[in-house]
């Protein structure tokens, strides 16, 4: 058995890409439009090969979806948790569970889908301004 990819839905395929590529750093390695159903299938990894996050962007959606707890969230090992957030940060992002262990953190895509952030290795040493940084909303 191979893992392949985990399908999230998005109600704003710009928005979604300009968060997963643009501020995450995923690359789209295929798309799909599929016009007779209207919608379009976008898929992001870490770099080719690797599994994959499959937006699916159904055209004529205008309302929100809603926020099912029975999807937990997405996972991704990063080389420094700290330089990571302050770059989402600056980006715009809203670090929801700030890494004040060093270790992990939360942020959310613009679907609300959690994003698990976890440190390479070994936890970093706590460090301001991570420590001091209090949650913000849920993940």
């Amino acid at each position: 058995m191979q893992y392949l990819h985990t399908m999230i839905r998005v109600r704003d395929l710009d928005a979604a890409l300009d968060f997963f590529v643009d501020k995450l750093g995923l690359v789209e390695t295929r798309r799909k439009d599929v016009p007779k159903g209207r919608f379009t299938l976008v898929f992001l990894a870490t770099e080719p090969g690797a599994p994959e996050v499959e937006l699916t962007h159904n055209w004529d959606q205008d309302e929100p979806y809603s926020e099912g707890r029975n999807f937990g969230h997405l996972a991704y090992r990063v080389d420094d948790i700290y330089a990571t957030c302050q770059r989402l940060l600056d980006a715009g992002v809203t670090i929801n569970r700030p890494p004040r262990d060093g270790h992990m953190a939360f942020v959310r895509s613009p679907d609300g889908i959690s994003i698990e952030l976890l440190q390479e290795g070994d936890s970093l040493a706590p460090a301001e301004p991570w420590v001091s940084m209090e949650n913000s909303g849920h993940w």
